[in-house]
């Protein structure tokens, strides 16, 4: 699983940096905060491609995953681990 603390360090630079977006603290509700509105939310999701080369379908985006940065952070590491190849080196759990 991907690092959440690198992802939130990522994403925290992302905003700043492509969005021009101060975010105080990972918790903090970006819509609520006018952090994000519809345009830049549709600008975050073309970042978030770009930065982590996910696809994000418009058509399954549930807003509540992308209300946070820790939030988004999951949502991220679940589309990288998702698009991971599968380890090779697993044993099976009844093995000694």
């Amino acid at each position: 699983m991907p690092d959440t603390a690198k992802l939130l360090a990522r994403l925290t630079r992302l905003f700043e940096d492509r969005l021009q977006v101060a975010v105080p603290s990972p918790d903090t509700d970006l819509f609520e905060t006018g952090a994000l509105d519809s345009l830049s939310f549709v600008d975050l999701l073309l970042e978030i491609e770009r930065e982590f080369g996910l696809r994000v379908s418009l058509d399954r985006v549930e807003l509540g995953a992308f209300q946070t940065l820790s939030r988004i952070a999951s949502f991220v590491a679940a589309g990288l681990e998702a698009r991971a190849p599968a380890s090779t080196g697993r044993r099976h759990a009844n093995a000694e």
